[in-house]
């Protein structure tokens, strides 16, 4: 991994878990970690470092089963290049109606925390008070990361796959991308031990998975019929001039050179049902941070000039790490950002919506097109 400015200085460890042992290393971190513990572990591979959390003991408060995690991100200091987005008022909103297609809207990562999900959409006027779509035609899109970290990551599936049926019958729709959480599920309920080859030594999917938050209750939970929608989900699609991924990568351009040739082949890795591929995946979807440094915006541009679009929209990495602008390692407020809306950055050309939820950031549910 590259150090960015305003880094501190990395400490190389290993972490061991069952046979998975590859490189960690040690990152500064702050007060934006409220649901976690500021030391924490990154999963290495051949191409770079990749965040992952460790499972320490279970906190008080917290529901049985659920495992507190650890964040680890590199962060660098960034300034000038950015703009808060604010969100709409918290007074619940109503959805307007109209005889074409309804309004568009998307959904940072969630990770598992159902009920904040709920409060959000029910904010923008998508569902009401019972949790049931009232939002008729208006388009709403998932950026992935349903589970992991949080309590309830199985809850979350259910209610985007109930949304999608009650959205549909009012002739709008409630769809999903797919996340590295969701690769990272399916190989830890697929292969379970099964070593791979990481590119750093031995990997399973299975100590990927508890390393990155894997929570028993949601793999205790898990039914085929969630197993087979995620597995279904596509990796990209072009709304309203708007580019809408998971994980703000390059890496789609390795999987073709069209959005029906990624999510394809996105699919028959899938069914193709190799450890080792699937793992490449799930790797590759890993990978973050393109957009934000120096030559952003041409990363940016690379994918725009490929599978169409005039910006592209993702989740997978926090606004407060993109931002740059965390707190310091002894829990000190040191004026980080406050999240209340989506990031632009990348000239323009980049919203991220990922508000830092399991960091005690917020669950991001905006509307599309933004004002600027």
């Amino acid at each position: 991994m590259t150090q960015g400015a305003g880094q501190g200085p990395e400490v190389e460890r290993t972490a061991t878990l069952r046979d998975f042992r590859v490189p960690a290393y040690v990152h500064e971190t702050g007060p934006y970690v409220q649901r976690s513990h500021p030391d924490v572990i990154a999963v290495h591979s051949g191409d770079g470092a990749h965040p992952g959390d460790a499972a320490p003991p279970a906190e008080e408060g917290h529901p049985e089963g659920y495992t507190p995690t650890r964040r680890d991100l590199p962060v660098i200091n960034r300034r000038g290049d950015t703009l808060q987005v604010p969100l709409a008022p918290m007074a619940a909103q109503t959805v307007p109606q109209s005889s074409g297609p309804g309004p568009l809207f998307v959904v940072g990562d969630v990770h598992g925390y159902l009920d904040e999900l709920m409060a959000a959409l029910r904010e923008k006027g998508l569902i009401d008070a019972a949790g049931n779509w009232c939002a008729g035609t208006a388009r709403l899109w998932f950026l992935g990361d349903f589970t992991d970290r949080g309590p309830d990551g199985i809850g979350v599936i259910d209610l985007v796959m109930r949304l999608s049926a009650e959205a549909a019958a009012a002739g709008g729709y409630c769809k999903a991308l797919m996340g590295n959480h969701e690769l990272l599920l399916i190989g830890a309920k697929r292969f379970s031990d099964t070593p791979v080859n990481s590119g750093a030594g031995t990997a399973t999917f299975q100590a990927a998975w508890l390393l990155n938050g894997g929570q028993k209750t949601d793999m205790d939970r898990l039914q085929d019929h969630h197993l087979q929608w995620m597995a279904r989900l596509d990796a990209m699609e072009e709304v309203d001039g708007h580019l809408l991924v998971h994980s703000d990568t390059t890496a789609y351009l390795d999987y073709g050179r069209s959005i029906d040739q990624v999510n394809d082949t996105v699919r028959e890795t899938l069914i193709r049902n190799d450890a080792d591929e699937c793992w490449d995946l799930f790797r590759k979807f890993t990978k973050r941070f393109s957009f934000r440094d120096e030559g952003g915006s041409d990363a940016v541009r690379s994918l725009l000039d490929t599978y169409g679009g005039t910006r592209i929209v993702h989740g997978h990495s926090p606004i407060p790490y993109l931002l740059g602008e965390v707190g310091s390692e002894d829990g000190e407020d040191n004026g980080g950002p406050v999240v209340e809306g989506p990031h632009v950055y990348a000239d323009g050309l980049a919203i991220a919506m990922d508000g830092g939820v399991t960091m005690a950031g917020k669950l991001l549910v905006q509307q599309l097109p933004l004002d600027n």
